[in-house]
């Protein structure tokens, strides 16, 4: 029941982790045991990032974004090896000194109330290589000229996929289509529908 933890790759983000204040921290662990558990399809690493920033710790989304995968790895693999609390934060310990001790507490706390949750099925594990879909929104608009052309007045449809990763980070993937290609992509989604009336 060892926990393997490779110490390079969380010496990189013990400084970070250092800055994060403990309530925020305890947020973003409680947000990755709720996505391990499929209760949240994501972790709005972005959304925590901001509030981080606007009370004047600097640190960036890829930063956040590194320690929640982190923490998401720490805690699925002490759910596979069943460790106690106690088992994850000394396993901790002993590969990565210079983790700031408040981290630590916050660790052993969320483990210890809600770690024991955590379900390691085979299915869960499948479904954890795959991302989620969380949202879709789309605009219509109309290219009015551009530098080859005067008067274009083209249409065209500008969707907006909001995902979560299967590490839990939500971003959000935009691309634009022509009108028949909307078309297409609206008639594969009632065919979609269709086969699922089936089910």
């Amino acid at each position: 029941r060892k926990l393997c933890l490779k110490s390079k790759y969380l010496d990189g983000a013990t400084d970070k982790i250092n800055l994060i204040p403990q309530d925020f921290f305890a947020e973003l662990c409680e947000q990755v045991i709720q996505h391990l558990n499929h209760k949240i399809s994501g972790i709005n690493t972005g959304e925590l990032c901001q509030r981080l920033q606007t009370s004047g710790i600097e640190i960036n989304v890829g930063d956040l974004a590194k320690i929640a995968n982190i923490i998401s790895f720490l805690f699925s693999t002490a759910a596979r090896n069943n460790l106690s609390a106690e088992e994850l934060v000394a396993t901790l310990s002993n590969a990565v000194s210079t983790l700031p001790k408040h981290a630590v507490q916050v660790i052993h706390h969320v483990w210890n109330e809600q770690g024991k949750s955590i379900s390691v099925s085979e299915d869960a594990r499948n479904m954890a290589t795959v991302g989620q879909f969380i949202d879709i929104s789309w605009k219509l608009g109309v290219a009015m000229s551009s530098d080859t052309c005067r008067s274009l007045k083209y249409p065209y449809v500008t969707v907006t996929l909001k995902v979560a990763d299967p590490s839990g980070q939500v971003t959000n993937k935009s691309f634009e289509m022509t009108i028949p290609q909307f078309k297409n992509f609206f008639r594969q989604f009632k065919e979609m529908a269709a086969v699922l009336e089936t089910v």
